[in-house]
């Protein structure tokens, strides 16, 4: 099995991506902070992730943790795609791969800030889940324009 080391050359604006990705990061810590203000105002205890159903309808302060904690963890889950793909993306595209990162992190502001107010519609404003969604798809469009394009150039 004949093996060579090969290196990828990464364009001069990855950094433009690489600096939407640390955005990301901050995104997380400042979520994180407001989960931790809401779990206070809501006298939720650790270890607990969420406050009880039953709590959580007799107390507004209960139900805005559970709603800004749901933000926070939705954030979570599609975050290594996200990263990810703008990373791969980033490769071949790295303008595109930057703006869709971007655009998905400041949607994730107002989803974090609509969803927080303790109405779940709320968690659009101005688009932002539409804008989020749409940013991500990009990102997973993209991030497989470039392995395919790393793929055939083996």
């Amino acid at each position: 099995m004949a093996s060579g080391i090969t290196g990828i050359v990464l364009p001069k604006e990855y950094a433009y991506p690489a600096a939407a990705v640390v955005s990301t990061f901050y995104l997380m810590v400042w979520q994180t902070f407001r989960v931790g203000r809401a779990r206070k105002h809501a006298g939720v205890e650790y270890p607990q992730v969420y406050a009880e159903k039953a709590d959580a309808a007799a107390r507004k302060e209960a139900h805005v943790f559970n709603c800004t904690q749901r933000a926070h963890q939705n954030t979570l889950e599609v975050a290594p795609i996200i990263i990810g793909s703008t990373l791969l993306a980033g490769l071949s595209y790295p303008v595109a791969a930057a703006a869709l990162c971007g655009t998905w992190a400041l949607s994730r502001v107002l989803y974090t800030i609509g969803y927080s107010t303790g109405d779940p519609k709320k968690r659009n404003l101005a688009g932002a889940a539409v804008f989020g969604s749409l940013s991500m798809i990009g990102l997973i469009g993209t991030s497989t324009a470039a392995v395919v394009s790393l793929i055939r150039a083996l």
